[in-house]
This record gives C-alpha cells, structure tokens and sequence, in this order.
C-alpha cells in the first residue's frame, strides 16, 4: 500500500507548474478542431450578446409601453406584442447558439481526449522498463483515468463556463455603465466583497479537499491490497484487525470529506444570499433615485436583472477555478509522462529469414525457412548475413539497477550453440539480472554482451528479442481465447502449428478437456486456470515463437512433479537444436544442463555439470544436499 500512497502523494491536486505552458500545449491537440472551436466562440458570443440585449430590452418594455399603458382603457398592443416578440426570438436564438456550442464541445473534447489517449499510449510502448520499475501501477493508472476524467471536465464545460463568464461579466458591467454609473459603483463595491470571501472560503476549501482526495487514495489503495490478500487475511483470522484498520482510514476520510464540503458547501448558498443583499441595496438606492434624480423605471428594471446576470457568472468563476487548476496539474502529469525519454536503440543488425544456397552460403529469404541469419548492412549499400547459431558470451559485465548499487560484478559466461545452461543460487543473486540484460531492458555500462559474435548493442531491440522466447515465472495472460494466447508468441501461426505447439508443452490434453477447448475465453489474467494451466499455455507461447535462443526463468515452477516429468520430453523437444538458459530453484530440473551456472551477490562462485559441481562438494553441493534434505 505505501506504494499507492505515495503515488496519490504525487498525483492528487496540485496547482500547476505552468498553467500556460500546459494550456498553450492542449489547444495545439486541439487545432485538428480549430472550426469547430471558432463557431464555439461566435456561438458564445452570440449566446451571452442575446442575453444581454434581451434584458436591455426592459428599458424601453417599461418606459414606452407598460407605464404609459396605466390608466389607459384600451391601449394599442401592438408594438408592445412585437417588442414581446423580438424579446423572444433574441432569447431563441441564445438558447439555440447555446445548445449549438455545447453540442461541438462533446466532439472537441472526446476527439483531443482520444487523441491524447492515443498518444500517451503509444509512447507508453516506447519507454524502457526503467520507467515501469520506477512508477507504480496505481500511479500510471491514473493517467488515463482520474487525470484524462478531470481534463475533459475541463474542456467540456470549465474552459466554456469561464469564457462565457467573463464575456457575460465584461458585457454586462458595459450595459450597467450605459444605464447608471452611480450604480454600477455599489455593485463594484458588492464584487469586492463578495471575492474577499471566495478567496478565503476557497483556501479553506482547497486544503481540505487535498486532504480529502489523500484519504482516498490510501482508501482505495487499502481496499485494493486486501482484495488481493484475501487468502492471506483469512489465513491468519485478522478480518477484525483489517477492519479496525479501514475504519481509522475510513475516518480520516470522513474528517476530510466533512471539513472540505462544509466550506464548498457554504459558498454558493453565501453567495447566493449576498447577491440577494446586493439586488436590495441595489433596488432601494435605484427607487430613491427614480425619486429624487427622476431615473427612470425602465433602467432601474433593466439594471436590476443585470445584477443578477452579473453575480452568477462570478459565483461559477469561482466553483470552476478549482477544477481548472486540478485539471491542468493532471494535464501536466500526462504531459510529463509523454515527455519521458523513449527507449533508445542504436541497432543496425537485424533479423532475418534465411536459406541456406547449394554452396552453403548464407542469403535472405522472402519466407519462413526455420533458419535465421544476422543482416549487417554495408557501407556500399550491400548486407553481410551471419547465420543465427545462439551463441551468447557475457565478457566482464558490471551492472547495477542504480548507480551506486552492483548487482553483477564482473560476470564473463559462454554459451554455445545448442547449450542447456542453468542459473542457480539464493534470491537476489543475480539470476534474472542476467537474462534482463541478455534481452537488453537495460544496457550494460560496463563490459559486453555478443550474440554470435556480433556486440548486443549493434541488434536492434525488436530483432534482439524476436530471437529469444522467453516464458516468466510470473505467467501473464491477456483476455482472450486460448488459442489468442499461444498465438501471442507469433501472430502469423496457423491454427495447426498453435496446436502442434500446446501438444510440444503437453497443454494440448488439459486444454481439449476444457468448455470451449481452444477457443476458451481467459478472463482476468487466467483466474479460471490453474497456475500450471497457465504456465503450461505460457510454454506453448514460447514453442510457438520458435525462437533460436529460450529463457525459462522458473518455467516449471506451479507445476507439480508429475505434470514436471510428462512436459520434459516435450521440453527436450521444444529445446533442441536451441541455446537455452535455465533459471530454477528447484535444483532437480537443471540436473541435465551442460552448464550449470552458480550465481552469489552477483559474482559467478562455481561453474559445471551436475556430475562435477557434485563432486566438488561446494555451494552447489550444499544447495542441492539442503534440497534433497528438505524433500
């Protein structure tokens, strides 16, 4: 959970860092609707001119119909009727250049949305694992959801709200002036007030609301963490403790909740009273005018309606400012995301089918031949083709996820062509480093990888890691039918060699046996498989690459000894022919490799066969004999 916290740290309300740098930079999203973007603008305009001319409307209903119209017996409507009249179709068409602005808003947002969602996701395929180490789930997460949720709150309405405010307040303060400047002074006096208090009630409001939105985050976080501990709260009876737990999280955000609304709360109902305060002293100072000045009743009325016309508008600037400032900072959130350095690749060596020529010169094929070859360009525009054996050798690398931590110091292994080659040794001994470096998640800064005698660095990434296939402890499946899922390792397999692949990983009966067979749907991460259902379909993903190079890091791991012994025929099967490197803590599984590598705070300690590190009675010995006593 602290790593949910301290995403929520990061991501929950902040004022933005440069709020017109990220404006500036989500209306260039926006120019592919620049048309749709000047007609909402003149629709504004033409909405709040209407609204205005129409209450200006008022002055004349009164002063050349109404009052002279009292005491008349049968007074002539008809200019009154069309006054009435022009009154409307002003106020329709308002109404309609309304809903017309409102309507190309929904397309103006959820098209920049969909382009930003679009974008954010592709670099996303970009970055480097780096990235994903550092960030936490929950935290990207909440890129595409809670940050993205608050920005189309914004363009949809905020941004539109507070244009047509500050146009409605601008014209409104005009027509006020034109009517009576002596009262237009004690509504400037009303507005200085009135944004004393929506300051200091929207700072209160504003600290109570982050603290809000923190007590969320742990909330959610907290409920997130026990769904999927479950088992583990129910095996060690603490329901009560986990409980108690959540109702003290639970209570701080109550507090929060309670503090932050009662100040949001109190705001519009404050405002709404003193705007009544204000059209009251409004009205009473324009009646002892009307008496002693002679102001006529027509703009007095006139003036009153603008007040309440130019209150409101303010009201909503401020109920709108805070979701501006939260969308921004989420706003500049993705930004930043988007401005993460992508994943660099130097490479010009790719991967390529091949076939072998009478002479048995190596050339490049239009077609899936089983062989692969290493395409060098050179400088005189022609290829060099070097077949692909699998021949791996790590010369003296050094390597530490951070820099002032060594995970391997100084490892210098081979590999050749066609060898089994088994990594062993305690948690944390550099194993899985190992096989993260062979397939370039990060680079080397010291020492060197080839692969075939050709430097890792000058492969490029995707022909790199085309060449291995590589199957995780931790097995993860995709939503999908099975046969999707073993297809994944190459999206060209027919349906026959997908199978042909589930029978090399004996998944072939078990998956025959399931509703659907292979087009069984896998929902939630294969929650409606057993974990060796889904190891074994993880292997079949890995057949079907058929790949030159394999890396099983803890292949066989959720599978019990049994089902071990039936997949090792297919194993030896899947492996021939390929450079494989083993990672296993289950020592009786590696016994066949030609190599057996043992690995200690990230230094090679001993290196050879089952038979010989036996006999040499050292770490490898100790690990295997603990085993054999625990079994």
């Amino acid at each position: 959970m602290r790593g949910h916290e301290r995403s929520m740290r990061n991501m929950n309300i902040m004022k933005p860092k440069n709020a017109l740098k990220t404006i500036k930079r989500i209306i260039s999203y926006m120019k592919p609707y620049r048309a749709h973007m000047v007609l909402v603008v003149i629709c504004v305009l033409i909405s709040v001119a209407s609204n205005i001319a129409a209450t200006y409307f008022l002055k004349p209903l009164f002063n050349r119909y109404i009052i002279p119209y009292i005491g008349q017996q049968n007074p002539d409507l008809s200019e009154f009727i069309k006054t009435i009249l022009v009154m409307g179709i002003i106020y329709t068409i308002g109404v309609l250049a309304t809903y017309t602005y409102n309507r190309l808003m929904v397309t103006v947002t959820t098209g920049t949305l969909y382009r930003i969602r679009i974008e954010l996701f592709s670099h996303m395929q970009t970055l480097p694992i780096r990235f994903f180490d550092t960030h936490t789930h929950g935290e990207l997460m909440s890129r595409y959801t809670n940050d993205t949720d608050a920005l189309r709150n914004m363009l949809s309405q905020s941004f539109v709200n507070i244009f047509q405010s500050m146009l409605t307040v601008s014209g409104v303060f005009i027509a006020m002036l034109l009517l009576s400047p002596l009262l237009t002074g004690i509504v400037v006096l009303m507005l200085v007030i009135m944004v004393f208090i929506i300051k200091k009630l929207g700072s209160k409001s504003g600290k109570f609301f982050r603290e809000q939105q923190m007590a969320v985050g742990k909330v959610n976080g907290y409920i997130e963490e026990l769904i999927e501990g479950q088992k583990v709260v129910k095996v060690f009876c603490h329901e009560n403790k986990v409980k108690a737990d959540f109702d003290k999280l639970n209570g701080e955000l109550f507090e929060a909740a309670k503090q932050a609304n009662t100040f949001a709360s109190m705001l519009r109902p404050i405002m709404g009273n003193l705007s009544y305060i204000h059209y009251s002293i409004t009205a009473i100072a324009g009646a002892v005018m009307s008496i002693t000045t002679g102001f006529d009743i027509g703009s007095l009325a006139s003036f009153l309606q603008y007040t309440r016309s130019f209150s409101q508008p303010i009201t909503m600037m401020s109920e709108q400012f805070n979701s501006i400032l939260m969308a921004l900072a989420g706003a500049e959130r993705i930004f930043d995301m988007l401005d993460q350095e992508p994943e660099t690749d130097e490479g010009f060596v790719s991967l390529v089918n091949a076939e072998k020529t009478e002479k048995g010169e190596i050339r490049e094929s239009s077609k899936r031949t089983g062989i692969w070859a290493w395409k060098i360009p050179k400088d005189d525009g022609g290829a060099e083709y070097i077949e692909v054996k699998g021949d791996i050798r790590f010369n003296n690398v050094v390597f530490g996820y951070e820099k002032d931590k060594t995970v391997l110091s100084g490892i210098t292994l081979y590999a050749k062509p066609g060898q089994k080659i088994a990594f062993v040794g305690s948690t944390g001994a550099g194993k899985t480093t190992v096989t993260n470096l062979l397939n370039r998640f990060y680079d080397v800064p010291e020492g060197a990888i080839l692969y075939d005698g050709i430097p890792i660095n000058n492969i490029k990434k995707k022909d790199l890691r085309r060449s291995l296939s590589m199957v995780l402890q931790d097995t993860h499946l995709f939503s999908g039918t099975v046969m999707e899922n073993i297809r994944y390792g190459r999206l060209d397999a027919t349906d026959e060699e997908v199978i042909e692949a589930a029978k090399l990983a004996n998944a072939d009966s078990f998956i025959r046996h399931l509703p659907q067979g292979y087009d069984t749907l896998i929902t939630a991460d294969g929650m409606n498989l057993s974990q060796g259902q889904r190891q074994l379909i993880a292997i079949a993903r890995a057949a079907v690459a058929d790949s030159p190079v394999l890396i099983l890091d803890e292949a066989t791991s959720s599978i019990d000894t049994r089902t071990e012994a039936l997949i090792e025929k297919g194993m030896d099967k899947l492996m021939e022919g390929r450079t494989v490197f083993v990672i296993a803590h289950r020592l009786s599984t590696v016994r066949n490799a030609n190599a057996i590598i043992v690995l200690e705070n990230g230094s090679i300690v001993e290196r050879g066969d089952h038979e010989d590190l036996i006999k040499q009675g050292g770490r490898y010995y100790q690990l295997y004999t603990g085993l054999l006593e625990l079994a």
